[in-house]
Order: structure tokens, then C-alpha cells, then sequence
């Protein structure tokens, strides 16, 4: 029989609509055929980056999907998982959702409040509710040094720069720091050995959503699985102050990937005219995996609140999309990029 197919996984941060990932893993954590050997993740990505190496430390792809089926239904406040096709048969559609909770009187105060008042207003009485979620994550599995290998990012306040937390780095608060967003809550303050003082940390989603260099170590394959959960592209433009602003995040949050996506492409095209030699820089290949159609029709509301129904509706997304992705492209993985970035930026 042959070896599984090492590949790299690069997830994205978006809040709520990490569910989407949660499918796409789900799916892929089924495949005999598919090995994930290293992992970078930001926010909602660094989480279901936690949740999977710690099931495959405790005990393989089904302890993996396992731990990812607690973290989503934690996250939704779920208690059976089994419910999952049940809600997604039985509720409405997703854009009537996301409509109707972004026009609820509970988010539009939180969205008021949060516009309006600094977290630092309310002092230590605000906290971000993933944190009861995070402790209970099994981190001497996550920061072992079986594979897969985890990288978690997170934007340093002072400087701007992305910093990437790995091995014994990765602890809640890293993990929560990855997810920070700072109109909702304070900045995550971690003590820092190489510059001797304590680091403010915010989202990772500003400066790496999700970094891909640290994907580019020798020992790790050459192909690189983007799960991509922000819209690269929306045909509409936005006109009201809520979708407006979810175009904003978008954009910022798209950005850096969009960045490193072109320097890989540049890379590329110097290994094959030559200009650069081969083996003398890694010829990276990238694959992706997203439903900008479903997301076209979320909002910033399902991305702040994690509704049941929405969770279960990313989750079905997310392993469908997979699913068509195994069905096309397993031949290509190891062999040759399946997302064209020239086209990309053409």
C-alpha cells in the first residue's frame, strides 16, 4: 500500500466561521490517504490547530476529530454533536440567519458597546468566554514533539510584527492571545525571554492569517493546504455601516496571506526560468480549500456569535468542500500546486 501524502495546513482565523475548518478537518482526519505534518494557525485556526494535535497525540485522526467535535460543541454550547444534520435539515437558510441575528437587539448592543468603549473600561470584568474553553485543552499533547507541528501566530502590540508561537511557547495564553480582538477584549500580556520584558499581544489575523513561513522548514513537505474562511472576493459592495465594516476585516485579515501567497508565486517563477537554481529554495505548492459563496452570505454577527445552526451549517460546508477537494485534486498533492496564483494576481 502506498504511504499516505504528507501535506501542510495553513488555517485562518475568522471567528464562529472556524466551524468551516472544523468540517474541512473533520473530513480530511478520515483519509488514510492524507498525512498532516505541520500546521499554522491563527485564532479560530490556532484553536482547531490545538484541539487536532491533541487528539493525535492522545490517540490518532479519531481522537483528533473527536477533540475537535468537543472544542465546536463547547464553542456552540452544544451538548450532543449528534444533533448536527438535524439542525442543519431543520433551520432556515444560512443568509436568513445571519440576517436575522445581525438585526437582534442582543448584537446590536454588543455591537454598540464594543464601537463605543475600550474593553479596558470594564477591567478585568470582560473576558473572553474561549478562555474556560482553552484550559481545558490538553497542552503537554500540543506542545509535544510529535507531529504534527503546530504554529500558532499573534501580533505583537508594540512592534507590529507577527510573532509565531511554537513547542513549549504554546500555552492558553498564546492561544488566546492568537484570538484577541482588541475592541472586545484587553490585549494578552505574555512574558517575552528573548527581549526580557512582558509582550502585549492581539489577534494574530493582523500580521499573519496564517503565517505560512514557518511551514517552509526543510522537514516539512513542500505543499501547503490553505483553508481560507475570509472571502477573497465579494461582488457586491457593501453600503451599509455592517457590512461594510465585515469587508474592512476581510481585507485586513486577507491580506497577509495574500502577501506571502505572492512572494511564493514570485519564488516560483524564479525556479523555473532558472534564475534560480532548484533545491536552493523550496518550490512551495499551494492548494486551497474554501466556500466564498456561503460566506458571501454571513456576516460579522455569525463570526462574533456562535450560533448552533451556524456552526452546523460551516461544519457540513467545510466537509463537503473537502470532500470535492480529495475527489479532485489527491492525485495532485505532492506533485503540483492546484491553485493558480498567477492567475491570482493577474
Amino acid at each position: 500500500m502506498a504511504s499516505p501524502k504528507r501535506i501542510n495546513l495553513a488555517l485562518q482565523g475568522g471567528g464562529a466561521h472556524g466551524a468551516f475548518t472544523w468540517g474541512v478537518l473533520d473530513r480530511l482526519l478520515e483519509c488514510p490517504d492524507i498525512e498532516i505534518a505541520g500546521i499554522s494557525g491563527t485564532s479560530a485556526g490556532a484553536l482547531n490547530g490545538a484541539a487536532l494535535k491533541a487528539g493525535m497525540v492522545q490517540g490518532g485522526p479519531e481522537e483528533a476529530r473527536a477533540n475537535l467535535d468537543w472544542l465546536w460543541t463547547e464553542v456552540g454550547g452544544i451538548r450532543d454533536s449528534s444533533v448536527n444534520d438535524w439542525i442543519v435539515a431543520s433551520s432556515p437558510a444560512a443568509a436568513v440567519w445571519a440576517k436575522l441575528l445581525e438585526v437582534s437587539p442582543a448584537y446590536k448592543a454588543f455591537d454598540m458597546t464594543s464601537r463605543m468603549l475600550s474593553p479596558y473600561v470594564f477591567g478585568e470584568a470582560i473576558k473572553n468566554p474561549l478562555e474556560r474553553i482553552v484550559r481545558h485543552i490538553r497542552f503537554e499533547d500540543v506542545c509535544s514533539d510529535a507531529a504534527p507541528a503546530l504554529y500558532i501566530g499573534a501580533t505583537n502590540v508594540r512592534s507590529g510584527k507577527i510573532k509565531v508561537f511554537s513547542g513549549d511557547e504554546i500555552g492558553p495564553e498564546a492561544i488566546m492571545a492568537s484570538a484577541c480582538l482588541p475592541t472586545l477584549f484587553q490585549a494578552v500580556e505574555i512574558d517575552d525571554p528573548a527581549t526580557g520584558r512582558r509582550e502585549a499581544y492581539w489577534d494574530g489575523g493582523y500580521s499573519g492569517n496564517p503565517a505560512l513561513f514557518p511551514l517552509f522548514e526543510p522537514d516539512l513537505p513542500d505543499d501547503i493546504l490553505v483553508v481560507n474562511i475570509n472571502p477573497l472576493y465579494r461582488d457586491a459592495v457593501p453600503d451599509d455601516v455592517q457590512s461594510i465594516q465585515n469587508r474592512i476585516n476581510e481585507i485586513s485579515f486577507n491580506s497577509s496571506l495574500l502577501r506571502e501567497l505572492r512572494a511564493i508565486d514570485f519564488v516560483q517563477r524564479l525556479i523555473v526560468d532558472g534564475t534560480v537554481p532548484k533545491g536552493a529554495m523550496k518550490q512551495v505548492l499551494v492548494h486551497m480549500i474554501a466556500d466564498d459563496d456561503l460566506m458571501n452570505t454571513l456576516n460579522v454577527a455569525t463570526k462574533t456569535i456562535p450560533t448552533p445552526v451556524i456552526l452546523a451549517k460551516l461544519k457540513t460546508a467545510g466537509r463537503d468542500r473537502a470532500d470535492a477537494f480529495l475527489d479532485a485534486h489527491l492525485g495532485d498533492v505532492n506533485t503540483r500546486s492546484t491553485v493558480d496564483l498567477r492567475a491570482m494576481f493577474a
